[in-house]
């Protein structure tokens, strides 16, 4: 079980919008030869990851996504 949030793109979704870049820079970049995201972070720390939280939203194609911990405990 993971026990911190990480973060997925799925390129094949993106349409190159660039709101996650705008969104999350610490985060996201976009691939200079054909636009698309460019994952920079996997498991960023709490700010970037609020930012990335954020992109997944606004992101246009839903592209993005964030991937919380599981909550542990019996």
């Amino acid at each position: 079980m993971r026990t911190t949030a990480y973060v997925r793109v799925d390129r094949e979704r993106c349409i190159g919008a660039g709101m996650c870049v705008l969104t999350a820079p610490e985060v996201f970049d976009q691939d200079p030869e054909d636009g698309l995201v460019l994952l920079l972070d996997a498991e960023p720390p709490a700010a970037p990851l609020a930012a990335a939280r954020m992109a997944a939203g606004v992101c246009p194609s839903r592209a993005l996504t964030v991937h919380e911990p599981e909550a542990g405990g019996s």
